[in-house]
């Protein structure tokens, strides 16, 4: 079989479009619902979204190794990279309990079909376009992790189909786990050969916890987390045995 032969410029470049790329969010949009109508649909959504995932287990042939190491109680950050356009939405959901699970998000997820209408507004905390968006992000993350939520974010930002290196990011990506001196946890998705069938198995990686230094000034405390949760991505990639798509700079 011929492999998918993906072509990119630069290592920031968004492979995947959606519907409504473009889409943006009111600067009056409520982050976490809080109506006792949409709170029970958001209980309903998330029990739907676990039943959907360990549907989809089996089928994409998904193994998480290490979920041991998360807390029972929340109140952390997990960072991953970002290969798997639905994976990436429902596998962490093997491993975290629903009702405490948010994804930091691009605005263009609230634009796909069905997702970002039924799924996305009851999980996703969406990435601000102007100040007051970015504003009311910082609030409502600070009080999910408060909350003893979990809150998943992808530094890469797009999503790159199978692609078994990782992306640079920047060390702003820290801002919310030394903000809230919370720790981090990394998941990182490798792809190894089948006995039987095309695609690839799906070996996630769970590592940590990684704390905050807080003897060191914000942007050092930051570095210092980012190049931790780095080094981690880019040692467990070493486990990836299979490349199904093949990438190519033009």
């Amino acid at each position: 079989m011929t492999k998918k032969q993906i072509y990119y410029q630069n290592l920031t470049d968004d492979l995947v479009k959606s519907a409504k790329q473009d889409i943006s969010l009111p600067d009056d949009y409520q982050i976490l619902p809080q109506s006792p109508g949409k709170q029970s649909w958001a209980k309903i959504v998330r029990h739907l979204m676990v039943i959907w995932a360990h549907l989809y287990q089996p089928w994409a042939h998904v193994k998480i190794i290490g979920s041991e190491k998360l807390p029972a109680t929340g109140g952390y950050f997990i960072f991953a990279n970002h290969t798997q356009p639905l994976g990436d939405v429902l596998n962490p959901l093997l491993a975290v309990p629903a009702d405490k699970y948010y994804v930091i998000a691009s605005q263009a997820n609230w634009g796909i079909p069905v997702i970002g209408k039924f799924v996305v507004p009851y999980a996703g905390l969406p990435v601000g376009k102007n100040l007051k968006q970015a504003a009311k992000l910082i609030k409502a993350t600070k009080q999910v992790i408060a909350d003893h939520g979990i809150v998943m974010i992808y530094p890469e930002a797009h999503v790159w189909p199978y692609f078994t290196k990782i992306r640079p990011f920047a060390q702003t990506s820290m801002h919310f786990p030394v903000m809230t001196k919370a720790p981090s946890f990394v998941f990182t998705t490798t792809y190894q050969r089948r006995k039987f069938g095309n695609k690839p198995k799906i070996t996630i990686y769970v590592d940590g916890p990684f704390k905050v230094d807080s003897t060191l000034p914000k942007k050092a405390a930051q570095a210092k987390l980012h190049q931790q949760i780095s080094d981690t991505m880019v040692e467990r990639t070493s486990l990836n045995t299979y490349n199904y798509y093949q990438y190519h700079q033009k």
